[in-house]
């Protein structure tokens, strides 16, 4: 529901000085009459005229502890003076504490029993009420307002309000029409009263209001706009597209409408109807650039959508990137567009040239974390881990805290064999991630790996614990934690439990099950060995590696023939293993 905002009137100081003289005059008057021989009398008199400029002074320096010592001195002398209780009030109320609206309330009250003719002294009375929450005595004070000042008929709109907050829409309804009677119809007004009906139910009455608005200003798009954007969110596009519709063939070259009418359109399902007038809009150079951005944001968003659900609409990204043409041909070198197309591509699941548009980006200016987080992400997708280092370097420069961007350094560099890079920007990103407990756990996973290759062997089994204190289930750590102490024929026992697990929870994976036999070997257990090894050959995925792994236990159960064959087998798939030329050759493992 839009409201306007309950108003804040501050007069200024020379205003309200101006207003306590003359109420200390009056004052004086009457003191005058009743004791005219006394000095003493205007000696009070401009003692608290002194407190109350005092006063004055520290509300302008915003010392309000200070001010209401003074206002409250200048009452003491003067206590029935409502400029001075209204002063208290508009401090008291600046608080959020209930006892200090509560004591506003009380002084606001005060000042208006002295003076009925000030309008400040109303509003400031009905805010305070309102922050109370007695929106009832909010608008009785608006009623009291308008009732006793001419020309504060524009505060008919507050009260209206007023209603709206204390769920009083009929009373709230009347109040609007009260306004219109006054000042017409207008644009403030049928917008809440076509809010009001619609949310009651009462559609035909709440569509001849927009009418109404309408036909008192023919030309005025905005008001179009207003209310057809009011019956799309209730749900009735089809009339929003028809007044639309209207208003675009007596106006055609109306781009906001236009604009507004090709959202519509989409939202209904109309594409083939959005099209042509988007098409229109990104050929013509009046409509905003970001308002075009926005445009293609959207078809950004839809298609990455439609991609994550396997329903990939061709046809809509072909014309997606008909307007990014468009808009790239008239805007080729501002980076915003590039890092659009970027996005859109990247959606569209075209990678490579999503990394060109990004780089053409960077290259044109500065672009955010979001741009290089993208390029990162396309680089390690691509497998190009030469690039990514580079392009995590110069990220780095800008983003030195980024978390992202030093584990996809620490990635790439890993992938690359360069160990103690990979480790300096994981144990960074591992630094920065305190509140990523399932993130740490990845980067322990990979910090695992890499001190494994530098033969650190007891911060590697330090990363995999932590890792799986997370994650007891974690299959990449299982595998290679199991594997790696395997070949280092280390706690072999603990190592099979895992492997074990693994394969458990994994049964078809050849990599998992090879782990598992490998293990199993490491034992000398080789009958177990073989029937998990020929599992992993027959799953249909075995590797160079499986089978020669299958021929190793082959050999150690006594069946040589049987094991150099898979051994030519594991050649036929990789020719170049020296050790593995040399076992056929001789018919013999070496371990």
């Amino acid at each position: 529901m839009i409201l306007t905002k309950f108003h804040r009137y501050k007069p200024t100081g020379i205003v309200l000085l101006f207003a306590l003289i003359l109420s200390l005059s009056t004052y004086a008057q009457r003191k005058k009459k009743n004791d005219e021989g006394t000095q003493a009398s205007g000696v009070k008199l401009r003692e608290a005229e002194f407190y109350f400029t005092e006063g004055e002074k520290f509300f302008i320096l915003e010392d309000y502890a200070k001010a209401i010592l003074y206002y409250q001195r200048t009452l003491e002398l003067t206590p029935e003076n409502g400029t001075v209780h209204y002063k208290i009030a508009e401090i008291l109320a600046r608080s959020s504490k209930q006892d200090d609206l509560l004591k506003a309330s009380l002084s606001i009250e005060q000042a208006l029993k002295l003076e009925r003719k000030n309008k400040y002294f109303y509003l400031l009375a009905a805010n305070i009420y309102s922050s109370l929450g007695r929106f009832d005595k909010a608008a009785q004070t608006y009623e009291a307002l308008i009732s006793e000042i001419k020309g504060t008929e524009e505060y008919l709109y507050e009260l209206a309000s007023i209603y709206q907050y204390a769920n009083k829409p009929d009373e709230a309804l009347k109040v609007y029409n009260r306004a219109e009677s006054i000042m017409g119809v207008n644009e403030i007004s049928s917008a809440q009263k076509q809010r009001i009906l619609m949310d009651q139910g009462k559609t035909k009455e709440a569509l001849a209001e927009g009418e109404r608005l309408i036909e008192a200003y023919p030309g005025e798009e905005r008001f179009v706009m207003g209310f057809a954007e009011v019956l799309s969110e209730k749900g009735m596009r089809n009339e929003a597209i028809s007044y639309l519709e209207k208003f675009l063939q007596q106006n055609e070259d109306s781009p906001n409408a236009m604009m507004l009418l090709a959202g519509i359109y989409r939202d209904n399902n109309q594409e083939e109807k959005a099209r042509p007038l988007l098409l229109k809009l990104f050929d013509n150079p009046d409509v905003e650039f970001s308002r075009k951005m926005l445009i293609l944001g959207t078809y950004s968003a839809q298609i990455s959508m439609n991609r994550s659900k396997k329903n990939a609409d061709e046809d809509q990204e072909a014309f997606a990137f008909s307007l990014f043409n468009k808009l790239e041909q008239t805007n080729p070198t501002d980076a915003n567009i590039h890092i659009l197309g970027g996005d859109l591509y990247l959606s569209s699941e075209r990678p490579r040239e999503a990394q060109r548009e990004y780089l053409q980006a960077i290259e044109l200016g500065e672009v955010n974390y979001e741009v290089w987080e993208n390029l990162l992400y396309i680089d390690m997708q691509l497998e190009q881990y030469d690039q990514a280092i580079v392009h995590a370097d110069q990220a780095l420069e800008l983003y030195p805290n980024q978390r992202m961007i030093h584990y996809f350094s620490g990635y790439a560099n890993l992938r690359k064999r360069h160990y103690k890079e990979a480790i300096s920007s994981l144990e960074q990103a591992k630094k920065l991630s305190n509140s990523a407990p399932a993130f740490v756990s990845d980067l322990n996973a990979l910090l695992g790996d890499a001190y494994n290759a530098t033969k650190n062997y007891e911060l590697s089994d330090k990363a995999y614990e932590e890792a799986l204190a997370f994650n007891a289930n974690n299959s990449v750590v299982l595998n290679q934690y199991s594997y790696f102490l395997a070949l280092r024929k280390q706690n072999l026992e603990k190592a099979e439990k895992m492997s074990s697990t693994l394969v458990k929870n994994n049964p078809d994976n050849a990599t998992f099950l090879d782990t598992y036999a490998w293990v199993l070997y490491m034992r000398e257990k080789y009958k177990d060995a073989r029937k998990a090894i020929e599992r992993a050959v027959n799953s249909g995925n075995a590797n160079a590696t499986h089978l020669e792994h299958y021929g190793d236990i082959l050999y150690k159960l006594g069946e040589v023939d049987n094991a150099v064959k898979q051994w030519e087998r594991a050649r036929g798939l990789n020719a170049n293993s020296e050790i593995l030329n040399k076992k056929i050759a001789n018919r013999k493992i070496y371990e």
